[in-house]
């Protein structure tokens, strides 16, 4: 251990020197989440849609500012039956949560990124419907939270691009 203790410390400086940099670096402060904030997420139809929206917006901390960026998200559900017994019930579900995004610029109108993203989770079926039903529904929301998580990743990725390119531009 006390041989790798040199190679840890000297482990970031490593990576630096490479041009490898924290997406967040900078914390609220930083640039990525600054850019994040100004994210505003359009009304997703559906109780899918406002489990979304509401993840979305917990992960993009708005403050009191104007937007200079409009999230919109169109959903696709699908819930898929398989693990088939031989008188034909279904053991186990697959229920696939997919999202198409759009991150436009409010300013000009203008699509800065057009990506899907998707998640998926496995249910077991069992004798209670109820039981079924809950889990179909527990299954939603761990999947809103992932979407969400895989939405906001990307697009502060793409922003913290954006924000290089027009560093490395500048005067």
């Amino acid at each position: 251990m006390k041989q790798l203790r040199p190679l840890l410390l000297a482990l970031p400086l490593l990576l630096g020197a490479c041009g490898l940099r924290p997406l967040y670096g900078g914390g609220e402060a930083g640039s990525t989440a600054s850019a994040l904030t100004a994210v505003e997420v359009a009304p997703i139809e559906g109780q899918r849609g406002w489990l979304v929206r509401t993840a979305l917006n917990d992960r993009l901390h708005h403050r009191d500012s104007a937007y200079r960026y409009r999230l919109e998200v169109e959903l696709d559900d699908s819930i898929t039956g398989f693990g088939i017994r031989r008188d034909s019930a279904v053991t186990r579900e697959r229920r696939q949560l997919r999202a198409r995004y759009r991150l436009v610029d409010v300013g000009t109108g203008s699509v800065m990124l057009d990506q899907t993203a998707s998640a998926d989770a496995g249910i077991d079926v069992v004798s209670s419907e109820y039981a079924t039903v809950a889990a179909e529904q527990t299954a939603l929301e761990r999947l809103s939270t992932a979407l969400a998580d895989q939405i906001v990743a990307r697009i502060a990725t793409y922003l913290r691009r954006q924000g290089d390119r027009a560093a490395s531009s500048g005067p």
